[in-house]
């Protein structure tokens, strides 16, 4: 019997870096779903906590892993490994045109997230999750803009 990979959670405590001032907290919730197997979804809690605004963004699996190890991104998302008061993290970076943010994330919280999606969907069986028919419907009966 074939294991079925499982959607991977989590809830981290990010620092939002402020230029000048003390760094501030972020609740962000990361999810990982194997029906996008190359993808992390990221979602910022922003104002206070019964406002519920969120903010999401979406990466490359692979980006936040390249960037545990090494600086990796171009552009709009940067990832790269730091320290900060003596403990490791992995900075964050991301811009829009409403803004840009950089974030300082727990290393091991975010290695230990990460890992246990290559746990449900390993590196390199990602296409074997991908619905490439429904893939293609949605590209070819979309509706086009006006």
């Amino acid at each position: 019997m074939t294991r079925r990979p499982t959607s991977v959670s989590s809830e981290l405590h990010l620092r939002l870096v402020v230029p000048g001032a003390a760094s501030l907290p972020v609740l962000a919730d990361l999810e990982y779903d194997p029906a996008d197997p190359y993808a992390v979804q990221v979602s910022f809690h922003t104002g206070t906590p019964s406002s519920g605004d969120v903010v999401q963004w979406t990466f490359a699996r692979q980006l936040l892993t390249d960037g545990v190890a090494a600086p990796a991104g171009e552009g709009d998302v940067q990832v790269w490994p730091s320290s900060t008061a003596g403990s490791s993290v992995v900075c964050l970076s991301l811009s829009s045109p409403s803004g840009r943010a950089l974030f300082e994330v727990p290393l091991g919280e975010l290695a230990e997230f990460l890992g246990r999606t290559y746990a449900s969907v390993p590196t390199g069986s990602e296409a074997d999750h991908v619905d490439v028919d429904a893939e293609l419907a949605l590209l070819l009966w979309a509706e086009p803009e006006t």
